[in-house]
C-alpha cells in the first residue's frame, strides 16, 4: 500500500514540476519572486516591493506622466505588466477611464483587483497578446515590465500595442538603458547575484537606437524620451528612462 502511495505522491510531484518548467521564465521566475516576498514580508509591503518599492509615489509619478500626455476622461488604457495596481489606484482616484490591467501573476491581480473600481477589468496572459479589440485603445502603458523580457518577447508585445492603439494613441513606457550611468548599478547587481546563484528575475537593458529601429519596423513615432532623474512629483523620478510613442496612421 505505502509503495501505491510513494508512486501516486512522485508522479503528482513529477506532473507538478513539469508545468513548471513549461511556464515562460518570466511567469515562472515572478510567481516565485512574490511567493518569496509574501512569506517574508506583510502583504501590503510585499506587494509594493513587487513592482519596485515606492508604491505610492510611483503609482503618482505615472499619473503625472499620463495627464502631461494628454489623458483625460473617458479615455481606454491598457496597463500592459500592471502588477499589483500602483497605477490604477492613482487613476481610480483622478477620474474615469475604461482600464484594462494585464500581468502574469494571479497574486497581484487579485492585489489590484481588491484596490480599485469594480468596472476596472485585469486579465492574467501568458502568451505575449493583449486581448482587446484592434484600434480600441487611446493608451497604452508598460512600466517595469520590458525589463524583464527577452528582446523578442518585447517586440512581440510591441506588435500587439500597435494593433490595439487607434491611430495616434499614445504608447509610454519605462526601460533600462546601459546609456545611462545611473543604471549600471542594476546591471552590477544582477552579475552578482548570478555569481551567487541568487537572481530572482531576468533584468534586461535596451538602448535607444533598438527602440527607434523597432519603432520603424512596426510604425510608430517616437517622440520623446524621459530621464528617469527627472522630478516628475515632488522628491520623486520614473528611476528608468522613459519613452514616449505614438502609432503612425499607416
Amino acid at each position: 500500500m505505502g509503495g501505491i502511495v510513494q508512486r501516486i505522491v512522485g508522479a503528482l510531484t513529477g506532473a507538478k514540476a513539469r508545468a513548471e518548467a513549461e511556464k515562460p521564465h518570466f511567469q515562472r521566475d515572478y510567481e516565485r519572486h512574490v511567493r518569496n516576498l509574501k512569506e517574508s514580508h506583510p502583504l501590503d509591503e510585499a506587494m509594493s516591493l513587487a513592482v519596485g518599492g515606492h508604491y505610492d509615489i510611483q503609482g503618482r509619478i505615472h499619473l503625472e506622466l499620463l495627464r502631461s500626455l494628454g489623458l483625460k476622461d473617458g479615455d481606454s488604457l491598457i496597463d500592459l505588466g500592471c502588477g499589483s495596481g500602483r497605477t490604477a489606484r492613482q487613476l481610480a482616484a483622478s477620474g474615469s477611464y475604461s482600464y484594462l490591467g494585464i500581468d502574469v501573476v494571479e497574486d497581484l491581480i487579485d492585489y489590484a483587483r481588491a484596490h480599485t473600481p469594480a468596472d476596472y477589468r485585469f486579465h492574467i496572459s501568458t502568451d505575449l497578446k493583449i486581448p482587446a479589440a484592434d484600434a480600441s485603445a487611446d493608451i497604452v502603458t508598460s512600466f517595469s515590465l520590458f525589463t524583464h523580457l527577452l528582446h523578442e518577447e518585447t517586440y512581440l508585445y510591441m506588435e500587439e500595442v500597435r494593433r490595439v492603439l487607434r491611430p495616434g494613441g499614445t504608447f509610454l513606457f519605462s526601460f533600462l538603458e546601459f546609456g545611462s550611468r545611473d543604471h549600471f548599478s542594476v546591471f552590477a547587481g544582477s552579475v552578482e547575484q548570478q555569481r551567487n546563484g541568487t537572481k530572482p528575475v531576468l533584468n534586461m537593458f535596451i538602448e535607444r537606437n533598438v527602440i527607434e529601429l523597432w519603432a520603424k519596423k512596426l510604425g510608430f513615432a517616437v517622440e520623446t524620451y524621459i530621464d528617469g532623474n527627472r522630478e516628475i512629483v515632488p522628491g520623486g523620478g520614473l528611476g528608468q528612462t522613459g519613452a514616449v510613442l505614438r502609432r503612425l496612421e499607416r
